[in-house]
């Protein structure tokens, strides 16, 4: 079952994040990368704001990563998020890759309980059709 309702509209790919989403129907969390100078970005763009070239490469950021900053939504921004309110819309970022920052969910745990700094970990949300979006939720102690 997935986290939020099944009315919620689908993410659509386009030229420049069409790998990230093939990554992630495969259980994947994959993060551009320059292949010149190694710089890692998100969201994906077509050319590295550091050196500028257009080589690319993918890489892995591993499962674990710490909430950077995170808001309780109290209001739904969808009619299908009604009676999902409150949760947790975060922040976070990877210890293997510094500079790249994902925005998801921060799940299984109360709004009060969410810290900055909080270590958590990726879980995979089937949407179905195939297609799923990585969420995170707290370490386990």
């Amino acid at each position: 079952m997935s986290y939020f309702p099944q009315e919620m509209p689908r993410p659509e790919p386009d030229r420049d994040d069409r790998e990230f989403w093939a990554s992630c129907a495969q259980q994947q969390l994959r993060f551009q990368a320059c292949a010149a100078c190694g710089t890692a970005r998100h969201p994906p763009r077509p050319i590295c704001h550091q050196c500028h070239s257009t080589a690319v490469k993918w890489v892995e950021p591993g499962s674990r990563a710490t909430v950077y900053t995170y808001c309780v939504v109290h209001h739904p921004n969808h009619p299908a998020l009604a009676a999902s309110v409150p949760y947790i819309v975060g922040v976070v970022e990877f210890p293997a890759l510094p500079a790249v920052r994902l925005v998801t969910n921060i799940t299984d745990s109360a709004p009060a309980q969410v810290r900055i700094g909080m270590p958590v970990s990726l879980w995979w949300d089937d949407i179905g059709d195939g297609q799923y979006v990585p969420r995170f939720r707290p370490d386990s102690p």
